[in-house]
């Protein structure tokens, strides 16, 4: 997923509670769903930085390169000024952009 073209604000904002949980009826089971999509998130930022920074790495590091090295300090930066991941995920829940499932109700659906 591209996180550098989601809109959404870099900082905390106050959320309506019935906006986040009509979709679910429960308020534990929302926050639950935007924890675990978060972590995907962070998880995938932090691998795409990482792969980005190893791009310039040097095979042998010279404490003098390590100061120097702008083009990883500029990556660094770009990602530090990316929204944080809680509030890419609140972001994709109030946009139906998160698929979830509660297997014990779908089955208390089918036993009825």
């Amino acid at each position: 997923m591209d996180f550098k073209r989601i809109k959404t604000e870099s900082n905390a904002v106050t959320r309506n509670l019935k906006d986040l949980t009509d979709p679910t009826g429960n308020i534990y089971e929302t926050v639950n769903i935007l924890s675990k999509r978060a972590d995907q998130i962070a998880r995938e930022i932090k691998e795409e930085l990482r792969g980005k920074i190893d791009e310039f790495a040097t095979p042998s590091d010279n404490l003098e390169e390590v100061f120097e090295n702008r083009e990883q300090i500029e990556i660094a930066k770009y990602y530090e000024h990316l929204p944080k991941p809680t509030l890419i995920a609140v972001q994709e829940f109030l946009n139906d952009q998160i698929y979830y499932r509660n297997p014990e109700r779908e089955m208390k659906k089918e036993l009825e």
